[in-house]
């Protein structure tokens, strides 16, 4: 495995999987398009998930390339591949720490564990912040999903006891600024179960500073 935290967008990418579960070591060649990307991906049976901080290349990802590597021209594994989209030439991996992290949670537990805040939220850019008239162009705005019960806290969770509501902005954790290269999910890795972290927070356009205590994902 390499160092996905090297990597940067422009770079040579190359893709190998079984294309359509059908042609065996498929290989596409591309280069990275994005990183810290949050997506939504499906299985094809109506059940998703919410994949935070993944790569983005155009290096040709088709279904049955899910759990391929995704490489870089010395052949170091930068990433797993997991997702594609609807349009041609966006595809979507899990970033080789990111995996290498779980793989060790495995190995050690036998379980994945993963440090747990419980919030749905949707990342900040310049674009967002325009169109909701959002006083920054960075951190996650916490939101409700498209479903009733898809609250923006989780009650009982991390950020509830920690007075985390809907339409706050976190902004940063531990001092680290939330942003396109430094995704909230991938700040949330680095950290452990029972870590107490520190959040800015913006709540009603004034910052304030609240610590959270980490539990494990529930569940697992």
């Amino acid at each position: 495995f390499g160092d996905s935290d090297k990597i940067e967008v422009g770079q040579t990418a190359v893709a190998i999987g079984n294309a359509l579960a059908e042609f065996r070591n498929t290989v596409s060649v591309g280069v990275i398009s994005g990183l810290s990307r949050s997506i939504t991906a499906g299985d094809g049976m109506g059940s998703s998930e919410r994949l935070d901080g993944v790569i983005q290349t155009d290096a040709a990802i088709n279904p049955g390339n899910s759990g391929g590597p995704l490489l870089d021209l010395d052949g170091n594994v930068i990433g797993v591949n997991v997702a594609t989209a609807g349009a041609e030439n966006i595809g979507f991996a899990l970033p080789a720490n990111t995996v290498k992290t779980v793989a060790a949670a495995v190995q050690k537990d036998g379980k994945i564990s993963r440090p747990y805040l419980g919030i749905r939220y949707i990342p900040i850019d310049a674009d967002l912040k325009k169109r909701n008239t959002l006083s920054v162009d960075y951190g996650v705005l916490v939101v409700r999903g498209d479903q009733i019960s898809d609250l923006a806290v989780v009650p009982g969770s991390p950020a509830d006891k920690a007075g985390i509501v809907e339409n706050d902005i976190v902004l940063t954790i531990d001092g680290e600024k939330i942003d396109e290269t430094h995704a909230l999910a991938t700040l949330l890795r680095k950290k452990n179960i029972g870590d107490t972290i520190t959040l800015t927070v913006l709540h009603k356009g004034s910052e304030k500073t609240v610590d959270v205590k980490l539990e494990a994902f529930p569940g697992e």
